[in-house]
């Protein structure tokens, strides 16, 4: 079974901001691409941009893309093909992954590489991210990585992500590495405004709260710059602070109950009004 869809470049976000040091590193790995294979390896934070960054890469330099979340390979092989059963007969169906590879210039995401299933499933990749970049396939032949590939992978490191292991020492020798993090705090608070169309002081008050989450002493919860940009949205929208918290943000009721007294001490805002249940009207006639 062939893809027959083109491969699409991603959209340029003309508000993405990321270290100058990375984004020149980049570019000189993007360079280095066209005398030898490049693979690179974005580290940081839950929610630091490491996906966004990939995406962005990939629009600005104008190459197709394609993201294979590796974290639903319970199987060795399974990122080329598997064996289906169609109408009593047996036949292998080639997925995306030997498609991209062999796509000249593609950007290949491998996102959370270090949470696949099978211990093994990850084999075929020292093979395609190796100089000789090829693979033998019984079902597919000799499956050749195209000229220009660039192989991204992506990945939480640390006690607190269930699921995770450390990247084999092997296959992280195949990569170049980038150390992503939170962005301070008033280039965040100018994504908000920009993408958001909220005002300064809103942005400053969201990502207050926003930092006391990140920074919490006892249990810090990781809040991704999306999940900020969501709550101006709202906010933007018209909702209060208070609303944008409790609708956004996907923490326990202990901690939302305590972050609340703190946006009460922040925003002087009054508590929210007994939930009544009315006809589902958005535009606000539904009593």
């Amino acid at each position: 079974m062939k893809y027959n869809k083109q491969l699409r470049v991603p959209q340029l976000d003309s508000y993405f901001f990321a270290p100058q040091e990375v984004i020149f590193t980049l570019g000189k790995l993007e360079k280095l691409s066209k005398k030898h294979p490049v693979n690179i390896l974005i580290t940081g934070r839950q929610g630091c941009g490491k996906s966004s960054l990939v995406r962005q890469f990939a629009a600005y330099f104008n190459r197709p893309t394609a993201t294979f979340q590796v974290g639903l390979l319970s199987e060795p092989g399974q990122l080329f093909g598997e064996h289906a059963l169609k109408e009593g007969e047996t036949f292998y169906k080639e997925f995306l992954f030997p498609r991209a590879i062999t796509t000249p210039r593609c950007v290949v995401h491998l996102e959370e590489i270090n949470r696949p299933e099978h211990p093994k499933a990850l084999n075929e990749l020292f093979s395609v991210l190796s100089e000789d970049r090829c693979i033998w396939v019984d079902e597919l032949g000799l499956v050749e990585v195209a000229e220009g590939v660039i192989f991204f992978a992506t990945m939480n490191e640390g006690d607190e992500f269930a699921g995770t292991d450390s990247l084999d020492a092997a296959l992280r020798d195949r990569f170049y590495i980038i150390n992503m993090d939170y962005l301070p705090f008033s280039i965040e608070q100018q994504v908000l405004t920009l993408k958001a169309g909220v005002t300064e002081e809103q942005a400053s008050t969201i990502l207050k709260i926003v930092h006391k989450l990140r920074s919490d002493s006892h249990v810090p919860i990781s809040i991704s710059t999306r999940h900020s940009l969501m709550m101006a949205e709202l906010v933007a929208m018209g909702a209060s602070i208070r609303e944008a918290v409790i609708y956004s943000l996907q923490i326990s009721k202990d901690v939302l109950e305590s972050l609340l007294l703190s946006i009460h001490a922040e925003t002087k805002d009054t508590t929210l009004k007994e939930n009544k249940f009315v006809f589902f009207k958005p535009d606000g006639t539904g009593e």
